[in-house]
């Protein structure tokens, strides 16, 4: 669709009038009265579960998060060697080579969709939930031109998103 076309299709958008909604609904609005179908949702979990465990999970999750993010770091990271002592006697050492620091000069990172696709299912209290499905390849390209070496890395990720219904 050209530029053009897509200004005459907006103009005609916009010279259309809205339909008016159902007397029945609108009456509805205006008392304040929930639709026959309504039924409340239960803000708390009742019996054992009174505790309230999502308050819990909102901080959880991100310390979760945090901890692994710091476990990676540190664990990237080689100890630092320790200090020969000059005041004990000699002892043979045995020859250990060090391993090779990695010097990125070239770093690219992707991802590309491989498919996505919607499906709607129900809960358990019958309402409609629409899941958004999406496959995704991630790539990583690190490039050391001093020692002509190249690391590359590919992962797929699948993604799961609830997207809610807005019903009347």
């Amino acid at each position: 669709m050209t530029d053009h076309e897509q200004d005459i299709l907006e103009a005609a958008l916009r010279r259309i009038k809205p339909a008016r909604p159902p007397e029945a609904f609108v009456a509805r609005l205006r008392a304040g009265e929930p639709s026959r179908g309504f039924r409340p949702v239960q803000t708390r979990p009742s019996g054992w579960l009174a505790l309230d465990l999502r308050g819990w999970l909102r901080w959880l999750i991100p310390a979760t998060a945090v901890v692994i993010v710091a476990a990676a770091i540190w664990q990237g990271r080689p100890l630092p060697a320790p200090q020969p002592d000059h005041s004990a006697a000699p002892v043979a050492s045995s020859a250990v080579p060090e391993s090779p620091v990695l010097n990125a000069d070239e770093v690219r990172i992707g991802q590309e969709l491989v498919s996505s696709f919607d499906a709607v299912a129900r809960l358990p209290g019958g309402e409609p939930v629409r899941f958004r499905f999406q496959q995704w390849m991630d790539q990583m390209v690190l490039s050391d031109n001093t020692r002509g070496l190249v690391v590359e890395s590919r992962a797929p990720r699948f993604e799961v998103v609830p997207v809610g219904f807005e019903t009347y």
